[in-house]
């Protein structure tokens, strides 16, 4: 571990407090939003409560870009400071990393940035640690629809990958994904694999029936979770469980739970064309137990993306003890491992045939839910934490 003790000042509004650390670290918590925690924000929480108790030592200064909760002042040696640029707009991004955020590492002197998204400033002295959990969008450039955002995603990324000491990724497809696509030293590039949530949990009989009984009149279902958005396959899913309901003649309906706010145009179009559209039901975003409940009451996640990094809903399906159909492209089949039905999420004949499969096919289902325990056991935060954490000690090394 970098042992080298100094002298200096935290600067605070008010006051400077003298005192002796060993190292002094600026967390881009930009991420961190009461109740509105997406993948890269649970990515952010649940590193940084580990890290910061687990090195009380150390001083991590959490840059905000807006008015932060009290629950993500994790420990004593934890200072947020909030930026007054919300970064609602590339524009503003630009302003942020590259202006406004190296001005910060300076003043309070920061000895290693660490951003738990892809990015960083491309100037300054200070090291930096990015973590770029996917480039989703150098290979179809309809999974980011906002042509600006698209601009600036493909014109910075490479540059903040070249630009950082080390890289963070989650899964070894992303990885690779790097190298071929970035040409990123492969000796830069650090896996650090997510986990799911661990309150996710199994539950009783009794539950599931109550569950059941809200969410479809008593009526089994499969069920999606995660934005509605392009790159999360709604579309042939529709398409998928029309053709099921034809070939199987069930009662069985599709809970999709999330929010839309990339519903218009093509997802909307098809859902309204679904010969079966009045047997899906949509939830909206629910609380985490309510999710957990979703999943331990159906009879499997159907989670057919176009392409993940990582991909946590079929780990917490796993660890509710429901099965999982899942993609078999990207990083999917690494994640799921031998837990999961595989289908191509391109056929919607593919993804129809492993519905109709695990549903009919009860010990299908037992088998795979045994399997996907035993895939989920593979993963922790406590894990990845410690995997963070060297990356940021390798840097300081450097």
């Amino acid at each position: 571990m970098w042992q080298i003790y100094k002298r200096i000042y935290i600067f605070a509004p008010y006051k400077r407090i003298k005192t002796t650390i060993k190292l002094r670290i600026g967390v881009n918590s930009r991420l961190l939003l009461k109740d509105k925690l997406e993948g890269i924000g649970y990515f952010t929480l649940k590193n940084l409560e580990r890290i910061t108790r687990n090195h009380p030592d150390d001083e991590f200064i959490l840059f905000f870009d807006r008015p932060y909760d009290k629950e993500f002042v994790f420990a004593k040696n934890v200072k947020p400071v909030v930026i007054p640029l919300p970064t609602r707009h590339p524009v503003l991004w630009h302003i942020y990393f590259n202006i406004l955020i190296p001005i910060y590492l300076k003043l309070y002197k920061i000895d290693v940035f660490f951003s738990t998204e892809g990015y960083i400033p491309t100037w300054g002295k200070t090291p930096k640690v990015c973590t770029i959990h996917d480039i989703n969008f150098e290979h179809d450039d309809s999974f980011i629809g906002n042509k600006i955002y698209l601009k600036y995603m493909k014109y910075f990324s490479p540059r903040f990958a070249k630009r950082a000491k080390i890289v963070l990724t989650v899964s070894e497809y992303s990885k690779q994904d790097l190298i071929k696509t970035y040409g990123v030293e492969e000796s830069k590039i650090f896996v650090v694999e997510s986990s799911a949530n661990e309150d996710f949990k199994e539950y009783s009989e009794e539950m599931k029936i109550l569950t059941r009984q809200k969410y479809t009149n008593h009526s089994p279902y499969f069920y999606f979770v995660g934005a509605l958005h392009k790159r999360k396959n709604l579309t042939n899913l529709f398409k998928a469980f029309d053709a099921f309901k034809l070939k199987t003649q069930s009662d069985v309906k599709l809970l999709i739970v999330g929010n839309k706010k990339w519903w218009k145009g093509e997802i909307e179009d098809t859902y309204n064309a679904m010969q079966f559209k009045d047997e899906v039901v949509f939830t909206g975003r629910l609380p985490l137990e309510e999710v957990n409940k979703i999943a331990a009451a159906s009879i499997g996640l159907v989670f057919v993306s176009f392409f993940e990094g990582f991909g946590l809903p079929p780990l917490e399906a796993y660890r509710a003890k429901t099965a999982v159909i899942t993609s078999n492209t990207s990083s999917m089949p690494e994640v799921a491992g031998e837990g999961a039905l595989y289908a191509n999420p391109y056929d919607v004949e593919s993804i129809c045939k492993a519905m109709t499969d695990l549903y009919e096919q009860p010990s299908l289902r037992e088998d795979l839910i045994r399997k996907g325990e035993n895939q989920a056991k593979k993963y922790s935060w406590d894990k990845t934490a410690e995997l963070v954490w060297n990356a940021i000690e390798q840097v300081m090394k450097k």
